[in-house]
């Protein structure tokens, strides 16, 4: 792969035909803003692009993958080269916003869902919200035995973040529970409901992973394209991109509510409390 200098990510080749990609913002618990997953977007292109990569592992420096959404963040799509054909970024009130969402979460989301080459979330400690986006895009996900997964964005009286394949990933009765209670659901016991193929001790973590992306990568290409497409044509034909697009509107329909309500201002500020608390151990 060609070297890229980023400022959010770092991008290796830890062993033979693998490409790793790497959040590297610890310090902000690898918190995504637009110029994160622009970067995360440019570095998902580069290893589909290069034939001598096989497969393609995300991970993350620091001892959370992700807390979610940086909401400090002040850029809109217009400050980058758009990837999804939405436009309409600087329009005022929720149309703006919708067009920000629809690219940098729905869209590239969707982009990296798609990637024609078996991608591998190599995750530890917590992943809150749009900490989900990330990981649940990926093929397979291997997780320390300390990584927790929660989507408390009913706080913000949402129906959850933006990427909303819940039902896929749980199940119906568990993706309700797990959105109408906020409560983590340890690694274990996603892997029990089928999210997670692997669980692992923490110091372990980054070996086994990429043993498992290793052999993988020694598959024919072409066979594990083919394998990818039909897996993820079988989803298509249960309606998971309708199904997303669906929530994505009511989520549209959540933040409107919010700007018109409450004035922008979260709904449960104890709930938001405990989020912005949860994000920063």
């Amino acid at each position: 792969m060609s070297e890229v200098t980023y400022q959010r990510i770092r991008v290796d080749t830890p062993v033979a035909h693998v490409a790793r990609i790497t959040l590297a913002r610890p310090e902000m618990r690898n918190a995504q803003d637009y110029l994160m997953l622009h970067e995360l977007d440019d570095a998902f292109q580069g290893a589909t692009l290069d034939d001598d990569i096989h497969v393609i592992v995300l991970a993350a420096d620091g001892p959370h993958f992700s807390s979610g959404h940086d909401l400090t963040g002040t850029s809109t799509g217009a400050d980058f080269e758009p990837k999804n054909m939405t436009g309409g970024y600087l329009q005022p009130g929720q149309a703006g916003a919708m067009s920000n969402e629809e690219e940098f979460y729905l869209g590239m989301c969707w982009r990296w869902r798609n990637v024609p080459k078996p991608t591998i979330a190599q995750v530890q400690g917590k992943v809150i919200a749009g900490g989900l986006m990330l990981v649940w895009p990926c093929d397979i996900i291997i997780a320390s035995d300390d990584a927790t997964f929660s989507d408390p964005t009913v706080a913000f009286a949402l129906n959850g973040h933006e990427y909303h394949t819940h039902t896929w990933e749980f199940g119906p009765r568990k993706a309700k529970e797990m959105l109408f209670r906020g409560n983590a659901l340890t690694a274990e016991e996603c892997r029990s409901l089928g999210m997670v193929n692997h669980v692992v001790p923490r110091d372990d973590l980054e070996a086994f992973t990429l043993e498992i992306a290793g052999e993988i990568a020694q598959r024919p290409p072409f066979g594990l394209k083919l394998a990818k497409l039909s897996v993820n044509g079988a989803l298509e034909a249960q309606g998971q991109y309708n199904a997303l697009r669906h929530a994505f509107a009511l989520h549209q329909a959540g933040h409107a509510n919010a700007r018109a309500v409450f004035d922008g201002i979260p709904v449960d500020p104890a709930g938001i409390a405990v989020i912005r608390e949860l994000s920063k151990r």
